[in-house]
């Protein structure tokens, strides 16, 4: 078995470049796979085959701890840096309240899915240990408010067992791919359900004209000292929040013991808080400006690895019980619908701010600005601009939905 670091690290790095290189290749075997099986996906599967065959031992490796203390905070700096609060402010009331709205939706949406598996089928939900279903729902409630960088944060707070993070993983992608296929049918049609629902347009046309500029401006050409300064923030954001976290977990554990259950014990908790708060602050400065240089591009490259690195960690012969978890992922996404469309409709919102604040949550930054173009093309920039803001947002409000569901235990 493979047991050295920079062989396994070597290794997953090349897995990484070559699902990369085939999903882009002009060829219809590739194009085939990548539509069933996105890149995503395919970054965790591969490693974990690896595992799951014993050909690699991660078991004693020490690239899990710089992963989580190294690679996810300069990842979520970098992610978090380029919220433009002041232009979300402009966007009107409306689409704001909708947003916050969809954002509630998954917070409540979780622990009432929980609990209506819970009482409808009591023996499936596992309320303790690092495979308790609330632990896994904590994670998707990271990407569905957020993205996949807070989805693997709250796997880090709240230790969840890595076969029920994959199953997450899995349910995530599909309910999120059939839900997007829905919205791009319901685009369609918008301009008659609008009638339907006798909607304002004044607000979205206004918003339509005024072209709304992007929050990622095109990129400019890129020198070294931009690479400097964006992993200089990075990592210096990082080591800020690490000082910071290893100086109030130890406090509230000496004299707090009891703020444990609320995660206040756990130096995790803290380096994600802080790395979100300091990120966000930043993004009020000129540092902003980083993501005109590849900011986010820097961002992903340390996500897909942290990606495979989590795979390397899963056993596919262990993953089971699929039904109930996807059973809980429909549940959830129908409160949150439901919360968006009875919100829209009593302020007479096009349907189009609808679609556009729910895939913000559910899709992401990936997928928001594919259905926001649906409806027109003027509307992606604000897509991009709330998908951004979400990995901000995602980090307080996860850990809300997750202490919620941790203590609702009938």
């Amino acid at each position: 078995m493979i047991n050295q670091d920079p062989i396994i690290f070597g290794l997953i790095t090349a897995i990484v470049g070559l699902v990369f290189y085939t999903s882009k290749l002009n060829n219809r075997f590739c194009k085939r796979i990548y539509a069933v099986i996105p890149v995503m996906v395919m970054c965790y599967v591969l490693p974990s085959v690896f595992n799951t065959f014993e050909i690699v031992d991660s078991s004693h490796s020490q690239l899990n701890k710089l992963s989580s203390n190294y690679l996810m905070p300069a990842c979520l700096t970098l992610l978090i840096i380029s919220v433009d609060i002041k232009s979300i402010l402009l966007l009107g009331p409306k689409i704001i309240i909708l947003f916050l709205c969809a954002s509630f939706g998954i917070i409540i949406g979780g622990p009432l899915a929980l609990l209506i598996v819970a009482s409808w089928a009591p023996e499936t939900v596992q309320w303790s240990g690092s495979d308790a279903v609330w632990r896994g729902m904590a994670t998707l409630a990271g990407n569905w408010i957020g993205g996949t960088a807070n989805q693997l944060a709250m796997q880090k707070v709240y230790d969840t067992d890595n076969t029920l993070f994959a199953i997450m993983i899995s349910v995530n992608v599909v309910i999120s791919a059939v839900w997007m296929s829905f919205l791009l049918f319901i685009a369609k049609h918008a301009a008659g359900i609008d009638k339907h629902l006798k909607a304002n347009q004044t607000e979205l046309n206004s918003l339509i004209n005024a072209t709304v500029e992007a929050t990622a401006p095109a990129n400019k050409p890129t020198q070294l000292l931009n690479y400097m300064m964006i992993f200089a923030v990075a990592f210096g954001v990082t080591g800020l929040a690490h000082f910071i976290a290893d100086i109030f977990a130890p406090y509230f554990a000496n004299n707090y013991p009891e703020f444990e259950k609320f995660s206040l014990t756990s130096s995790f908790f803290w380096l994600v808080i802080c790395v979100t708060t300091f990120s966000l602050l930043l993004s009020q400065t000129k540092l902003r400006n980083l993501e005109q240089y590849g900011a986010s591009k820097v961002a992903s490259v340390m996500l897909y690895l942290l990606i495979a690195n989590m795979g390397l960690q899963m056993d596919l012969t262990t993953i089971d019980d699929f039904p109930i978890y996807f059973a809980i992922g429909f549940i959830w996404l129908f409160i949150h619908a439901f919360i968006v469309i009875i919100v829209g409709m009593f302020m007479r919102t096009p349907v189009a701010y609808m679609a556009i604040s729910s895939q913000c949550c559910i899709g992401g930054a990936a997928s928001s600005p594919v259905v926001a173009m649906a409806f027109n093309r003027s509307l992606a920039p604000v897509a991009i601009l709330f998908s951004v803001f979400g990995y901000a947002w995602a980090t307080y409000m996860a850990w809300i939905c997750a202490e919620i569901m941790r203590n609702i235990q009938p």
